[in-house]
């Protein structure tokens, strides 16, 4: 597969711990760079997701992210479920053996990994082929949109390690394919493929393997082609509708356009 980020313009940002991040003008790519394990992941290659959100130029709207090789994530590193577990890091067992609010805090530290893509400013989009499972489903999860390949593998399989999905992806997931079909996917720890992933939701677009870079690539083009402060406020309208009855979203969708319109009258604060 080629890549989204080979172009000679693309600059350099960072590339450590797995995680590698470049930007090309208004677009970043945030790829995954580990495909002899699968890209699977670590305490590393969250913090490393973290300081990508963190470097973005102010300039870039749009932001893909990829998996190296033939599998987006397969998950959490089973080095994590050892004795010994990362160098450096505390162990499963060590974090279990810590008080509540020590392995609170560990949990939020390994979400903020998860939760930059959903930032107004900008789109995220998921370019997913062949794993995704458990943390690289969550991952996929955290973007605003998801491109996939036809040999897609999306899979929850925390509740059969006897864990619980906590990389912020139930919520996303409950919104994309409702309670009933989340709590099944979650419990069975099933495979959900291409056809059925575009059928009920998680995929915006399903594609040959060979197309999913230019279909994200096409799908980048489209959403930078309008203001970019149109689709600001457009995503933070979006975003709020599951917190707003039907009125409160009407006076929502006044405000903002009532702030469009004055930024187009060149009335703005």
């Amino acid at each position: 597969m080629t890549t989204l980020d080979d172009s000679e313009h693309a600059e350099l940002v960072f590339d450590k711990d797995g995680v590698r991040l470049t930007v090309e003008d208004a677009v970043a790519t945030v790829a995954l760079t580990n495909p002899a394990k699968r890209n699977a992941q670590s305490p590393a290659l969250w913090r490393a997701l973290t300081e990508a959100g963190r470097s973005l130029p102010g300039s870039v709207r749009v932001v893909v992210l990829r998996g190296e090789g033939k599998s987006f994530s397969a998950g959490l590193d089973r080095q994590a479920f050892t004795p010994e577990g990362f160098d450096g890091e505390p162990s499963f067992l060590e974090m279990a053996r810590g008080s509540e609010a020590d392995l609170d805090a560990l949990i939020a530290e390994y979400q903020e990994a998860f939760t930059w893509w959903r930032r107004s400013d900008i789109v995220t989009i998921a370019a997913v082929q062949g794993h995704a499972i458990g943390a690289g489903f969550q991952l996929a999860l955290a973007c605003d949109l998801r491109v996939v390949a036809d040999d897609v593998q999306f899979a929850m399989r925390e509740t059969s390690l006897g864990l619980v999905p906590d990389l912020t992806g139930t919520h996303p997931l409950v919104s994309l394919v409702g309670y009933a079909r989340a709590l099944e996917i979650c419990a069975t720890g099933r495979f959900v493929h291409a056809e059925e992933a575009e059928r009920i939701g998680l995929a915006n677009l399903a594609v040959p393997v060979a197309e999913l870079d230019g279909a994200v690539r096409d799908l980048g083009t489209a959403l930078l082609a309008a203001p970019r402060s149109a689709v600001i406020e457009t995503k933070a309208l979006l975003q709020g509708v599951s917190g707003r009855s039907y009125e409160e979203q009407r006076v929502a969708e006044r405000a903002a356009q009532g702030r469009r319109l004055r930024d187009l009258a060149g009335l703005g604060d």
